[in-house]
């Protein structure tokens, strides 16, 4: 069970990054415009940039919109001139997954299923069948093409199909491993075979050599541990040891020097930007005094290294240049998200990609003029020029402990000041992930009920620095708790909130802080969790990443630490109706996780109602449930904080 990051699961975004014709919305007047409502979030269309081609003119990206039946996340393959001209849809095979353009700019590699197998596979854009160019017994995970375009490197299980797969599953780490193959298929072999559990990889500029994190697997170690090697035809070389989680590698200095982002904190979230030397030698923090979250970096074929950075609510791209980090582009009152999508030869012009979002519009697709961006692509503004959406906001507050913290308020389409509101906080997953400035679907469906709707960001989320990220270590409950609950007072204060008409609603981590809010206060009327944590004793050990960073203690040492903060042991404290959802295929956060609660609960006589979704994961895959998610929390917000 090879895990790249830390956590629970990050805040729940379903609308992706993708694009389309760039087309003006119809002038729709304000009385004829109604709040957001599940029929938006059915026809709403995202854009996601995934690849741009070798002469630098055109961009592929996803359109992609999750509808009322079946698989939510459906999606058709476009092409876009830079200048966002000329949008017009492909025609791919229909289970084909591209990755990127191949050397001449006439097709599109990427992942094609072969036997309910996922294998490397080259489509052409003009007609014509995909080219078959690569078997492994266990299929492909990823691929990634190399600087001079006559390789791919593929990422991929080594291990021969389980012969007796359909009638069972063997309790054991996955594994990833290293192949490389010729772009016309020919000459492939596993490069670095002892590597096993590899999370990142890196052309080096020449592509003669790959850049290789690897990091300990969840069965069989308590703790997190990354290695960083240098691999080629002829083996490995270990370059360095990281005691902690690493995300993203990159070369820099003309190749003399690896990139990656770590941390030296108990936290499973990287951080800062560390560098090792090519030829060997010590990591080294090379941001320790960074304000914000160095989340991941990636190398583009012309040597630049760019960085997902979070600062606040806000995300933006960094590069990183000899030792500097420097701010390259934001995206105004909103986020850019992710790190940019560039031509992969190193042959090619220099143009960037980015995804872009903001509070009023779904994901789009931006491209780099100067040093600005420009949207080239406004899916989703047609379904929301009919749609009132109200003011979204960044807020600050002082915690009672004299925390500075800050967070996103929503209100209703027809909020009036003065007047007092039925009021809903909604706490993000992760935990070690933050709220951005973006279309976020249940703030804007919530607030469709009429709700104002804020976001903390609580002790433990990224964006704030490493002090802040690391405050949540062994004080999920307490310090995030009482964060979370500010963000309620703020509310009273600022006059939104009736203080009356209060209600708790979070997913995942957002689930743990709401199941054990409800055994810490009273003073709200209704509260759902979603796939939340009660009982850490039993969650640790059973998810399917890595969880120990909020308290690396074992347990039979001693199960205090675990059970202090687990919502199961203080059930005789609820009052608060509570609504628990939960997928029944949940490996990140197992249902056994809500069933516990209910059970105690019931037996209790609490107000509690169960709801599960048959085979689905953290999170509901088909539409259809996730109707029903909605229509849920709707109706228990109705009849229990009216």
């Amino acid at each position: 069970m090879s895990v790249k990051l830390s956590i629970v699961c990050a805040s729940i975004v379903w609308f992706g990054l993708a694009c389309g014709v760039a087309e003006i919305a119809p002038v729709v007047a304000a009385a004829d415009k109604h709040p957001f409502n599940t029929d938006d979030y059915a026809a709403l269309h995202r854009a996601r940039a995934v690849a741009v081609s070798p002469d630098g003119k055109t961009i592929l990206y996803q359109v992609l919109f999750d509808g009322t039946t079946g698989p939510v996340d459906k999606h058709d393959w476009h092409l876009i001139d830079v200048s966002g001209e000329n949008a017009r849809k492909l025609v791919l095979p229909e289970h084909f997954e591209p990755s990127g353009f191949t050397k001449d700019g006439n097709a599109l590699y990427g992942i094609e299923p072969v036997a309910q197998v996922p294998q490397l596979a080259i489509v052409p854009l003009a007609e014509g069948s995909p080219t078959q160019i690569l078997v492994l017994p266990s299929g492909v995970r990823s691929v990634t093409i190399s600087p001079d375009g006559s390789r791919f490197a593929v990422l991929a299980d080594p291990r021969k199909k389980d012969a007796l797969a359909q009638v069972r599953t063997v309790v054991e780490n996955d594994e990833t491993s290293l192949y490389v193959v010729g772009a016309n298929g020919a000459s492939g072999g596993w490069w670095c075979p002892t590597l096993k559990d590899i999370t990142d990889i890196a052309w080096s500029p020449d592509g003669s050599q790959i850049a290789v994190v690897t990091q300990w697997q969840k069965l069989g170690h308590h703790d997190l541990h990354s290695f960083v090697d240098v691999c080629s035809a002829a083996g490995a070389r270990r370059l360095t040891e990281i005691p902690d989680a690493t995300s993203g590698i990159a070369w820099t200095e003309g190749g003399q020097e690896l990139v990656f982002a770590s941390t030296s904190t108990p936290v499973l979230t990287p951080e800062h930007i560390w560098t090792v030397p090519v030829g060997g030698g010590p990591a080294v923090d090379r941001t320790p005094n960074l304000t914000g979250t160095a989340v991941t970096v990636v190398g583009d074929a012309r040597g630049t290294v760019w960085v997902e950075m979070h600062k606040g609510v806000f995300s933006e791209v960094d590069t990183y240049r000899a030792g500097k980090l420097e701010t390259a582009y934001r995206w105004p009152d909103g986020t850019v998200a992710g790190t940019p999508v560039s031509p992969a030869l190193a042959s090619a012009p220099s143009v960037l990609a980015f995804n872009v979002a903001d509070v009023y519009h779904a994901d789009n697709v931006a491209v780099a003029r100067g040093t600005e961006l420009h949207k080239i692509t406004h899916e989703g503004d047609d379904t929301l020029a009919n749609v009132n959406l109200g003011e979204a906001k960044v807020v600050r507050w002082t915690a009672k402990d004299g925390t500075k913290l800050e967070g996103i308020v929503t209100f209703p389409a027809d909020y009036a000041a003065g007047k007092k509101y039925p009021f809903l906080v909604l706490p993000h997953g992760g935990p070690e992930a933050n709220d951005e400035f973006r279309l976020d679907l249940f703030s804007r469906l919530i607030s469709g009920m009429g709700y104002v709707v804020l976001q903390p960001q609580y002790r433990g989320s990224t964006g704030y620095g490493a002090d802040f990220l690391v405050a949540i270590y062994q004080h999920f409950g307490d310090r995030a708790y009482s964060d979370v609950d500010s963000a309620t007072d703020f509310a009273i204060t600022q006059g939104w909130a009736d203080p009356n008409r209060l209600a708790i609603f979070g997913w995942s981590a957002g689930g743990f802080m709401t199941s054990w809010t409800v055994t810490q206060t009273h003073r709200y009327k209704a509260a759902i969790e979603g796939a939340g944590i009660t009982d850490w004793l039993s969650f640790i050990p059973t998810s399917d990443i890595w969880q120990v960073d909020y308290d690396a203690r074992l347990q039979e040492k001693d199960a205090t630490p675990m059970l202090q903060f687990s919502a199961v042991m203080h059930v005789d404290q609820v009052t608060t109706p509570l609504l628990i959802l939960h997928g029944d295929a949940d490996l990140r956060v197992p249902v056994l996780q809500g069933r516990e609660y209910y059970v105690l609960l019931a037996e209790r006589g609490k107000t509690v109602r169960m709801v599960t979704y048959p085979g689905s994961p953290h999170f509901p895959r088909l539409a259809e449930q996730r109707r029903d998610v909605f229509k849920e929390i709707q109706d228990w917000l109705t009849r229990y904080n009216p």
